[in-house]
């Protein structure tokens, strides 16, 4: 093939797949549609004739665009982005991707709640998928994890049960996007080993404030290889650059029906202004015999790895910074595994990773319809790859010569295997012996010790949500006999305060000592186990709302947005309506939404502006509203010049994340730390008894 021949095939490529600006419709061939409005008839009033062959190449793809969602993850966002690895990583893999420091290696990331279905709500109590697909040189490898570092079950073999239990019921479908139901309960009060995962996810982990500020964990333990041929366990960690912040339960419930989309948008938009999030890859790395030393088993994936033990090495970073051209092809297409790892990373014994290295292929194979689900440009690899793999539903690699099979002396014997290549993938020799059985090691069988370490190790507030949670969840549930089973059989054993406190507000006894056999644990606490062991650097992408009437200060205005413009915060001007209000001195002020319409619960702060307008805003519902939810919220505010006279009028006591002043200047610095501090917890237990 000549030079001019590959130039016109590639400019064939470019214009099939540019942007559609100034082109025509066509068909799924190429056909140029001169009429889409109306199908071909036998007359004016005539039936439709078969061979209107352009209402069937529309109407067949129609009929067929709905794959069916993912079991869990259905709900998710996606972006692209890049991974760039440290110095030093070649003394644990020969991973090409985390060894080379001089390339980006192009990932794509997807996001995603787990119970719900994908018209369910962004921030409900669940876990987070956090999976990232590395698209490097010795083919795509798949980090598939969420945000918290353990799971429900020890065994892939539950893995079923638990999802049908957690699931909307079958009789009624019900709930949706939520665990407070008997089912999930039921399952939990049977299978002890779920204590210390449902911890976890009745803690603020559950309910992030934004999918930028989210930890990630690869949850089982994986292998690392060396060039020599050195084995390391390892444990992955992902830990945001932005902090790890959540929000409190009623901001969760009133963002669910305010904003249902708050989680996809907030990526979106932060991406779209330039405020890349940012991760570093870590990782947990540590010997076979260091962890037979550890009074836990590294296989249970029930168990973290404290990081007293084993700190994080930090492996890289990677970075997000360009959203999907188009949900369905790229988010909802994307096909992840465990099982796609690349030379440098094996696998380790985990039970419940050895099932699903089977089950998410199986699964792409019935979601997508084809064994050619990699050959879709989202789970291409940008390497060079060589099957002899022919046919298939949606094949679209074209191949040469005649040999399908190897060996083959037809082609030469290509492509052949990779013998003696130190870039081909080679299993790790780990010594194998004993019976086949059915069993559980002994090694998994403490189920609580890791929930106290977990319930010990917080915050007393952050102590005191996770009581709040199951004490919601549970009363949720119809059947006295599983609540019951709840307190005595895991959260008895987990802390007998915690036990106390639900089982009081459930109406019902704990006993007043564990009902199983302890395991006493080495760690008693673990400082990197509570949110508040991540703080935000900066207030990059927080949103403030300024909230403005006729009659407001611009020049407070205009010093609030430049202030935030130089954070690389957002500065969000509210008003009553979405005309633009009149200063004090006649100028107009431009407003960014209506704070009926843009509420309190989307943002981070807020800034009520001066002016001569106290009594317009002391008579409007919704603005002092928006002051009294943003203080229950626990969340920090400005009140300029005269409105420092709300504090009064609302019944709010001054506290450290409340500023009154006539300079908003004055108090920039001091108002920046409130927000990246996010919440005042100090105020929480005064905000329970204002109304909001």
């Amino acid at each position: 093939m000549t030079k001019k021949d590959n130039a016109k095939i590639k400019q064939f490529e470019d214009e099939a797949f540019s942007d559609p600006k100034g082109t025509e419709l066509t068909t799924s061939l190429g056909v140029k549609v001169e009429d889409n409005q109306n199908s071909l008839k036998a007359g004016e009033r005539g039936a439709t004739l078969l061979e209107d062959f352009l209402l069937r190449d529309k109407l067949i793809h129609f009929d067929r665009e709905r794959i069916p969602e993912r079991v869990v993850h259905a709900r998710a966002v996606g972006a692209h982005g890049y991974f760039e690895a440290y110095e030093g990583n070649d003394k644990w893999t020969k991973a090409d991707f985390l060894t080379n420091t001089k390339t980006q290696t192009p990932i794509f990331v997807r996001i995603s709640t787990v119970q719900g279905g994908r018209g369910s709500a962004d921030v409900v109590r669940d876990v987070r998928g956090f999976s990232i697909k590395f698209y490097t040189q010795q083919g795509n490898y798949d980090l598939v994890g969420n945000n918290i570092p353990v799971f429900f079950i020890q065994d892939a073999i539950k893995f079923p049960d638990f999802v049908h239990a957690v699931k909307p019921e079958d009789h009624n479908e019900i709930p949706t996007g939520q665990s407070a139901h008997d089912t999930f309960w039921d399952f939990i009060s049977l299978n002890t080993e779920t204590a210390h995962m449902t911890t976890w996810v009745m803690s603020d982990r559950a309910i992030p404030r934004n999918l930028r500020s989210i930890q990630g964990f690869g949850v089982h333990t994986f292998r690392l290889i060396n060039a020599k041929n050195e084995a390391h366990l390892v444990k992955f960690h992902w830990t945001p650059k932005q902090g790890v912040a959540q929000v409190v339960w009623d901001e969760a419930l009133k963002l669910n029906g305010k904003d249902p989309d708050f989680h996809r948008r907030d990526l979106t938009d932060a991406i779209n202004q330039g405020n890349y999030p940012e991760w570093v890859l870590g990782a947990q790395i540590f010997t076979e015999e260091e962890a037979a030393k550890w009074d836990f088993d590294v296989l249970d994936p029930t168990k973290l790895v404290p990081e007293e033990l084993v700190p994080v090495t930090p492996l890289g970073k990677f970075v997000l910074n360009r959203n999907t051209d188009e949900f369905f092809a790229e988010t909802e297409q994307v096909a992840f595994s465990p099982a796609n790892v690349v030379p440098g990373i094996d696998f380790s014994n985990d039970p419940l990773l050895q099932g699903r290295l089977f089950s998410y292929t199986d699964t792409h194979l019935h979601r997508l319809g084809t064994p050619n689900f990699n050959q879709i440009p989202i789970n291409k690899p940008v390497c060079p790859y060589h099957t002899n793999r022919r046919g298939g539903f949606a094949n679209h690699d074209i191949h040469k010569g005649q040999a399908n099979y190897e060996p083959n002396s037809v082609d030469g014997n290509y492509p052949r295997e990779a013998k003696g290549n130190p870039q081909a993938f080679t299993s790790y020799a780990e010594k194998v012996e004993g019976s086949k059985l059915r069993i559980r090691p002994e090694s998994f069988a403490d189920h609580f010790s890791q929930a106290t370490l977990n319930y010990k190790s917080l915050k007393k507030h952050e102590q005191q949500h996770i009581k709040d949670a199951y004490a919601f969840e549970l009363s949720k549930v119809k059947r006295e006999e599983i609540r019951k089973r709840v307190i005595d059989q895991i959260l008895v054993n987990i802390d007998l305060d915690l036990a106390q406190f639900v089982a009081d507000e459930l109406g019902l006894d704990a006993p007043k000592k564990p009902t199983a056999k302890l395991h006493e644990a080495k760690i008693k606490t673990s400082e990197k186990l509570t949110i508040e062991a991540f703080p935000a650097p900066d207030i990059k992408q927080r949103k403030i709302a300024v909230l403005v009437h006729d009659g407001a200060n611009s020049a407070s205005v205009d010093a609030v947005k430049k202030w935030a413009e130089s954070e690389n915060a957002i500065a969000e001007v509210l008003a009553p309506n979405a005309a633009p209000v009149k200063s004090k001195n006649g100028k107009e002020i431009a407003v960014d939404g209506r704070q009926n319409g843009e509420p309190s619960v989307t943002y981070d702060a807020v800034v009520v502006i001066d002016g001569n307008n106290l009594d317009t805003f002391k008579k409007d519902g919704v603005a002092r509203h928006y002051v009294l939810e943003t203080y229950k919220h626990l969340k920090p505010f400005v009140l300029l010049g005269d409105k420092e006279a709300l504090l009064d009028t609302l019944g709010l006591e001054p506290d450290a994340a409340i500023f009154t002043t006539d300079d908003f200047k004055a108090v920039a610095k001091d108002f920046k730390a409130a927000i990246q501090d996010h919440r005042l917890w100090d105020r929480e237990e005064k905000a329970k008894a204002v109304p909001a």
